[in-house]
């Protein structure tokens, strides 16, 4: 009877325990995923960041909006890494109707040109306007001077170097997601309704700050392209921020735009704080000035007591 009780109670005893036991198994191959898929990604060689709160794990990818065409990094890297994540996330995108389309290209004169009979001459001070001259002088189409500051600001930066070349964060993370069918969302969309009204009734003088700073980078030339791009295979995050091409991009529509610009990067804040609620891995693929500017998404999350891990961001004053 006493080896019946004995029995008993180291089964009862066992029994209790295992529960446990499994549990204790379970998260620490869940916390083995994790960091093998953490290593894995930054293997690309791409700037990225590691935020956790409770089970939950973000990877913040910070792209750059063009590679150039033979640039070489580790994208297979980036490819494995999304193909196992729990889920990613997407920049914004434009949610445009067929009526949007159709206004688009009804207001396409408005959007592209000066208003009225203006030149460049009417809206930029007298010295930009004279360094604007410099830059453009040998432009082909001699009605340059007509042209909105957006589309002007466009081809600055295409002096600065600017394509669309090789394949970039957001391709690779894009295309790899899409082969292993890892569910998939962007932060959130702008209306195309809202975007054509930006465009149309935004005045030139807000695109003062886009044209200077796209003319300091097209002063500089093309060769910023290939620096930017050695830069953020460097990890030198800093580097790529302070680099003329990417602050005209950061000044420049639609992340310089004093109404969407604000509403993309409350977009991804609040995409982000849903995703450090969800369990397992979320991979995101987001702008890399948007994460590591002054006051921007790497900025807030170590505000809010979060322990961000990767590159050193901050810029030195």
């Amino acid at each position: 009877m006493r080896q019946w009780l004995t029995g008993l109670v180291l089964i009862a005893t066992l029994a209790g325990a295992t529960p446990s036991l499994a549990q204790d198994a379970v998260a620490a191959q869940e916390e083995d995923r994790v960091d093998d898929i953490v290593v894995t990604a930054r293997r690309a060689g791409a700037p990225m960041w590691t935020v956790e709160r409770g089970g939950s794990t973000v990877i913040l990818v910070g792209s750059i909006r063009g590679l150039p065409r033979d640039f070489q990094w580790r994208p297979e890297a980036l490819e494995e890494a999304t193909g196992r994540a729990d889920r990613i996330l997407y920049p914004p995108y434009a949610r445009v109707s067929a009526s949007d389309f159709m206004r688009l290209i009804w207001r396409s004169r408005t959007i592209t040109r000066l208003p009225d009979e203006t030149t460049s001459a009417d809206h930029l001070p007298a010295a930009l306007q004279a360094r604007l001259e410099a830059v453009m002088a040998g432009e082909r189409n001699e009605d340059w001077p007509r042209r909105s500051f957006l589309i002007t600001s466009d081809d600055l930066l295409k002096k600065a170097g600017l394509v669309r070349g090789g394949r970039d964060a957001d391709d690779v993370v894009r295309g790899a997601a899409r082969r292993a069918d890892v569910e998939g969302e962007a932060v959130g969309f702008v209306r195309g309704d809202e975007i054509i009204d930006n465009l149309i009734t935004q005045p030139p003088s807000a695109y003062e700050p886009c044209m200077a700073a796209s003319i300091g980078a097209a002063e500089q030339g093309d060769g910023l392209f290939a620096e930017r791009a050695d830069d953020w295979r460097g990890l030198r995050v800093a580097e790529v921020i302070g680099n003329p091409l990417d602050v005209a991009l950061g000044q420049c529509w639609p992340w310089g735009d004093p109404a969407i610009g604000p509403q993309l990067r409350g977009q991804w804040l609040t995409a982000l704080s849903k995703a450090l609620d969800a369990p397992g891995v979320t991979l995101a693929v987001a702008p890399l000035r948007l994460l590591a500017e002054s006051g921007g998404v790497l900025d807030q999350l170590e505000a809010e007591g979060l322990d961000v891990r990767g590159p050193d961001w901050k810029v030195e004053p």
